[in-house]
């Protein structure tokens, strides 16, 4: 399989844009020079195969495939000490002790954490599945606002120090730049359109599994969020993207609004970006969200398999949403069987987000593959969204340390349109009703949330620990709304 290497950015090229145009000397000077060295590393690259040259350093040879070792991760960090040319100077090995300065050891430890899931979870050795060495490159530039994979290694910046602070900060951004490197040595997804907003939603998956995986954390603790780290204070949103709500992870008027959609009905068709590659990639993200949050539990283990499992079978480079999610169904049955739990969870997810039709419950002798019949009713109560407007919701919260009782009571047409967007997606998906089996945890003060709806039918309790953040301050401000 062959396919052109894209360098593979995670700040967007729109919010570059934005922050070159805030009208902040500071902002513009880093972000002009970031779009400028972006734009001439695009220039430079060529065209290598899915397994391009690697750097000619004689000690950084990949180990022979016949080698009998121990799997590890062979590891090496470069200082380009503000400058752009690269690898650099190497100023940590493989099993040398930390080297004091921050970026150092940040991408140090987040190459082996990285390395870690791979391997420990998937059984896969490295990016290329054969112990590929894994470099980086910190102190990149000056006030170089990005991080990106060129095809053969990590670059990092120190950010300008007012938006972003320094790239390394963030273990999901290290895990998902080299994530490219996976889709590069299996897929090849091309960088453009929906192939390229996949390719974007991939890396965003096990960026944040790496996190989930490195915390022992469940989907319903995790909060699903890239590039929460890099934000500083002032800042006014909580990260780069929110795979369980897209759309809401920034609203700053230097870094302008999230962008994302979470619905194939907002599907944003534009010529920037790649055509929307860090745009479009909210949909199928939160499709693996509600997806993981139906199943429950550790996300690596099932849903996390499901991806891994598709990403490494025979998937075209030009894929696109609907011919992705027809093949995460198909890993789903093949290694669950058809009409198990996880085959269900990942039909209801690409439903929920637009890419699949509803689907009749899998394994009821119809195959439950895209484009079957729609149904009114689907398993675990779950509905087609349609037209809820004249829905409406209870929302009540108990509990607490003084006890106190709060409930209101809200039609869906007298909420803005952001909020009930949110409650239709809320009341049609799994969310909630996965948290209402998560295990409460412990301390007598905690908050509950029963939510009630006539139609669609809906009645859970849910304690506030198993709730995601986004979908807490919903609730929140539909409670306070009569205030």
């Amino acid at each position: 399989m062959t396919s052109s290497v894209t360098r593979c950015t995670v700040i967007p090229p729109y919010i570059l844009e934005a922050l070159a145009a805030s009208g902040d000397p500071r902002l513009e000077a880093s972000a002009q020079l970031t779009l400028v060295r972006d734009a001439e590393r695009r220039r430079h690259r060529s065209s290598p195969t899915a397994a391009p040259p690697r750097l000619d350093l004689a000690d950084l040879e990949r180990r022979p495939a016949e080698a009998e070792q121990e799997r590890t991760a062979r590891r090496t960090v470069f200082d380009a000490q503000g400058r752009t040319r690269l690898p650099g100077v190497s100023v940590r090995s493989e099993g040398q002790a930390p080297t004091g300065d921050p970026a150092t050891d940040e991408a140090y430890d987040g190459l082996g954490l990285t390395h870690g899931l791979f391997l420990e979870v998937y059984g896969r050795d490295s990016l290329d599945a054969r112990g590929l060495p894994l470099l980086a490159t910190v102190h990149y530039g000056q006030r170089y606002d990005n991080a990106f994979w060129d095809g053969d290694q990590m670059v990092f910046g120190d950010g300008d120090g007012v938006i972003f602070g320094r790239f390394t900060a963030s273990l999901d951004v290290i895990a998902h730049e080299l994530a490219h490197g996976v889709t590069q040595y299996t897929s090849g997804l091309a960088y453009r359109g929906q192939p390229g907003a996949l390719n974007e939603h991939i890396s965003d998956v096990f960026g944040v599994l790496v996190v989930q995986h490195s915390r022992g954390q469940t989907a319903a603790e995790a909060d699903w969020l890239i590039g929460a780290d890099l934000l500083l204070p002032g800042v006014q949103g909580k990260a780069l993207r929110s795979m369980i709500e897209p759309g809401t992870a920034y609203d700053d008027p230097r870094l302008g609004r999230d962008p994302q959609p979470a619905h194939m009905d907002d599907f944003v068709v534009t010529t920037a970006d790649y055509g929307g590659v860090h745009i479009n990639s909210g949909i199928p993200s939160r499709a693996f969200v509600l997806a993981a949050l139906e199943l429950g539990g550790y996300a690596w283990e099932r849903a996390g398999q499901i991806w891994f499992d598709t990403i490494t079978a025979d998937i075209a480079a030009d894929c696109d949403f609907a011919t992705f999610a027809a093949l995460t169904a198909a890993a789903a049955e093949r290694r669950f069987g058809s009409g198990s739990p996880e085959h269900r969870a990942v039909l209801h997810a690409w439903a929920a987000v637009g890419v699949m039709q509803q689907q009749p419950d899998a394994g009821d002798g119809e195959g439950g593959q895209p484009g079957g019949e729609s149904d009114d009713q689907r398993p675990d109560g779950q509905v087609p969204e349609g037209d809820l407007s004249e829905a409406e919701v209870l929302v009540q919260r108990t509990g607490g340390l003084a006890g106190i009782v709060k409930e209101n009571r809200v039609r869906l047409d007298e909420l803005d349109d952001e909020d009930a967007r949110a409650w239709k997606r809320l009341l049609t998906g799994p969310e909630l009703r996965a948290a209402a089996r998560a295990e409460p945890a412990p301390g007598a003060d905690r908050f509950w949330y029963r939510v009630c709806c006539d139609e669609p039918e809906v009645d859970v309790e849910v304690p506030e620990p198993a709730l995601a953040e986004p979908t807490l301050d919903l609730l929140e401000r539909t409670l306070h709304a009569a205030d």
